[in-house]
């Protein structure tokens, strides 16, 4: 959209938080990320601060139970809090002018990347469970993934090897991928739970905070939904001495089963990086 402040249209944000969990009562407990970026600059050498132009996202991760708030009633919460967020506006149909809406949801699947059901088909970008399920990046994640991937279909259909079997290996199991479920399993809350308000922002500030400070090659792979065994346990350690309160909270919220199971795919995480290396 346009019409927001050219001369604070700058740089953008990621995993923003400005509110506490909000409460539906009976729809259950959400926490609301926002995300914005610049549009128009850095391109044909136009400099920061020349552009209203910005793309903004709200978000939240939630369950399929069928108790959730609809997607009209999350719509409504953006228009209602965007003013909020971007407070170079007050009224965004009066003040802004909207290049393109979009609503949706967007699946994640606990066992990605998903097994082709059938033989001949091969699935691709969000289909293919290859993105993460923090970011639902389907697009950016077959990107990254491009040349393996172009790779190994040129050689399937070369071998002959398009069984639904030969095709699972194209995308087979990435421990860095399952292991970033817990993560979205930490930025949510269960139909039921009654977290502490403040728990997202202090999961949040805490973490990225560590990773700031331990520099970019921490905190870069993992904003580009690329997580690495040394990265994840030295930000983990660092939180557990920064703040060893927060811990039994951070257990409880997720359980214990869904920790081992986490555990195990950072095991596998170690394992495959001594491999490579």
């Amino acid at each position: 959209a346009a019409g927001f402040d050219k001369e604070t249209n700058l740089i953008g944000d990621i995993i923003y938080t400005n509110s506490e969990v909000r409460d539906f009562g009976e729809n259950g407990q959400l926490q609301y990320f926002w995300e914005a970026f610049p549009v128009g600059i850095g391109r044909d050498g136009k400099e920061p601060g020349t552009s209203d132009v910005k793309t903004t996202y709200m978000f939240t991760y939630l369950d399929a139970d069928e108790k959730r708030p609809s997607l009209s009633t999350l719509m409504d919460d953006y228009w209602n809090l965007l003013p909020i967020y971007q407070p170079s506006i007050t009224d965004p149909e009066k003040d802004l002018d909207f290049k393109r809406v979009l609503f949706a949801y967007f699946p994640t699947y606990r066992d990605s990347p998903l097994k082709p059901n059938w033989s001949r088909v091969l699935a691709v970008g969000d289909a293919s469970g290859i993105q993460s399920p923090l970011s639902f990046g389907g697009f950016g994640a077959l990107t990254r993934h491009l040349e393996r991937i172009s790779g190994a279909i040129s050689e399937a259909l070369e071998f002959d090897c398009l069984h639904k079997d030969d095709l699972g290996e194209i995308n087979a199991y990435t421990p860095n991928l399952s292991a970033a479920w817990m993560f979205q399993k930490a930025m949510s809350v269960r139909v039921g739970q009654n977290p502490d308000p403040k728990f997202m922002n202090r999961l949040l500030a805490t973490n990225f905070a560590l990773m700031d400070e331990m520099g970019i090659d921490t905190i870069k792979p993992f904003l580009q939904d690329v997580i690495r065994i040394d990265g994840l346990v030295g930000s983990l350690a660092r939180a557990f001495v920064a703040d060893p309160t927060f811990m039994p909270q951070i257990v409880a919220h997720v359980g214990i089963p869904a920790l081992v199971d986490w555990m195990g795919h950072v095991g596998m995480m170690a394992v495959y990086t001594g491999l490579h290396s």
